[in-house]
């Protein structure tokens, strides 16, 4: 075997590849972000670009609205050298948002709804943000009060019930300030604040023609902070745009003009931002919009109300959407292709979803820093459960040892060591953290943290992270294979492992687990289920029960949440 899977890999792996119908390689267009969306105007102007409860816009409807906010943006001062903070649940405006700024050729702050002064403090004091464009209920949440404390001087602010028909636009203000909390707030307006549909409805689209470089940044996008202090990468026009037309190219059968996506994972997130805004753009797909990733019910409802071929997802909405209560009546048929990353998929999950609509999830894998997509398994052909498959078309992969002493060692096929990446779709580097980049980027490789296995065929399995290894009596316990153990047990809906200290073995292995809410399960019951399928020292010697798990809003598990709660200075 040779050092990379795109040059020097056994001759029968590139034939199967190439059997797979899965292409080594790209013949990229130098095409911006928003070249791509022009593009796509062009062919379909007329076909529904985004559908969001009662209301649609056309494609060629999304760029007269996207044309007038980038001439209100631009009349702000936002140019090339700017950052805009889009501070959005998946709406309407959180689109037109994205699309205006980089229309601009300005650089996009993708920011969690869900953060706390704190953390809106941190992100955009450190990427230095002028402009906000965010939610009514938010701005008076957080960002009123801390004003003073910001760096913001224009903030636009969108409203749910403004982009809905008649009578929803009447009626959500009411259902929304029920919500717990409210999700709707009448802003007060003042120097410096902009009702966003206001701004776009009085406003001639004519923004400034702006000549925008491939190797521009178009997007700091801030690490998920799950495993230390939250960075900026940033991401050029090129890294985001090659990485769309990896992903178009891993999926050959999808229909330009004729797909339906589901955007539940949110924009905010790197997967959502690619796969559920950026890749439906290419495609000319129609995208339903869910502002709340959480809503199974509405989820399940959109499915099947509007035909959504498309669906990228993270593990925990599978999972979900097989308990929902009655599913087995409902038709989700229409779903042809899933993508699901961010964590591991059990192989439990993929079964039951695929049984439930017909459909093929490909399980991949990606990182904030890579745009995401680095690896998926092939649509048609070999798919290798458990594994996050192939390297995707011009990207290349390696295992290396995690603790090289003195140069990088490349581990034999078969062996776990850390996973490093080169392709067109890595990050420039971090946000004025050099050091961090250059830590994190040596000699053209990405060092990814996390631990991988790629055996004989090429196919990559990701075992765990290294900050996340628990080495108890000297054995490496990955985490990620506990809980894929104990998810696959019926009564258990959700799972996360972590190490804790032990005098004895220096480390233990403790488990929260999550029941189905219609079925017992004791720890015995647990453990006894471990000890057939685990050797004896991956057991967990502790399983707590709990009501529900920390997740990011992108439904990732915060282990480090439940770390920090047992094990507070660890």
């Amino acid at each position: 075997m040779g050092r990379w899977w795109g040059m020097t890999i056994h001759d029968r792996v590139w034939h199967k590849w190439y059997d797979d119908g899965v292409p080594p390689n790209v013949d990229f267009e130098d095409l911006t972000i928003d070249q791509i969306f022009d593009e796509s105007v062009e062919r379909y102007a007329d076909r529904p670009a985004v559908v969001f409860l009662n209301s649609r816009l056309s494609y060629r409807q999304l760029r007269d609205h996207v044309d007038s906010l980038a001439t209100a943006l631009a009349g702000m001062g936002v140019g090339q050298d700017s950052r805009v903070a889009i501070h959005l649940p998946n709406i309407p405006q959180t689109v037109i948002a994205f699309f205006a700024t980089q229309r601009l050729g300005a650089q996009a702050v993708m920011t969690n709804p869900l953060y706390v002064p704190r953390e809106l403090e941190h992100q955009w004091n450190d990427a230095a943000v002028k402009v906000a464009i965010t939610a009514d209920f938010l701005f008076e949440r957080h960002i009123r009060a801390m004003r003073d404390s910001l760096p913001v001087r224009h903030y636009v602010i969108a409203s749910i019930p403004e982009y809905l028909r008649f009578p929803l636009n009447r009626l959500a203000p009411l259902r929304l300030k029920r919500m717990d909390p409210p999700t709707y707030a009448k802003v007060a307006p003042g120097p410096g604040i902009h009702r966003f549909r206001a701004l776009v409805d009085a406003t001639s689209p004519s923004p400034p023609s702006v000549d925008i470089s491939m190797d521009d940044v178009a997007l700091l996008q801030y690490t998920g902070g799950t495993t230390g202090v939250s960075k900026g990468a940033q991401l050029t026009q090129r890294n985001i745009s090659y990485n769309v037309q990896q992903v178009t190219a891993w999926f050959p059968t999808v229909e330009p003009g004729r797909e339906v996506l589901l955007a539940a994972v949110p924009y905010f997130h790197v997967l959502g931002l690619t796969c559920c805004l950026n890749w439906p753009i290419h495609a000319g797909a129609a995208m339903v919009l869910m502002p709340n990733p959480r809503d199974i019910p509405e989820m399940v409802k959109n499915i099947s109300r509007h035909r959504v071929t498309l669906f990228p997802a993270v593990p925990a909405m599978f999972n979900a959407i097989n308990h929902h209560p009655g599913v087995d009546t409902i038709d989700l048929s229409s779903v042809k292709a899933c993508f699901s990353g961010s964590a591991p998929l059990s192989e439990e999950v993929q079964r039951r979803f695929e049984t439930l609509t017909g459909s093929k999830i490909v399980e991949g894998y990606g990182l904030t820093e890579t745009s995401p997509v680095t690896h998926a398994n092939p649509m048609w052909g070999t798919r290798k459960i458990g594994h996050v498959g192939l390297p995707v078309p011009s990207t290349d992969a390696r295992i290396v040892d995690p603790d090289p002493d003195p140069d990088t060692a490349e581990m034999p096929v078969g062996q776990e060591g850390e996973l490093i990446i080169r392709g067109p779709q890595v990050m420039k580097g971090y946000w004025q953290m050099p050091e961090a980049t250059d830590d994190m980027i040596r000699d053209g490789w990405l060092y990814t943290g996390d631990l991988a296995v790629m055996d004989a065929d090429g196919y990559f399995r990701i075992v765990g992270r290294k900050k996340d290894l628990i080495i108890a009596s000297g054995y490496n316990v990955y985490p990620d294979e506990i809980d894929g153990v104990l998810m696959s047990h019926p009564a258990v809906l959700d799972a996360c492992t972590i190490g804790i200290p032990d005098e004895r073995r220096g480390e233990t292995v403790k488990a929260f687990v999550v029941r189905h809410p219609d079925r017992q399960v004791s720890e015995a019951d647990l453990t006894g289920f471990c000890r057939e399928q685990l050797a004896a020292y991956k057991v967990p010697t502790a399983i707590e029960f709990r009501d529900d798990l920390p997740k990011s809003a992108a439904l990732k598990t915060l282990r480090r949440v439940l770390r920090d709660e047992v094990v507070p200075d660890a």
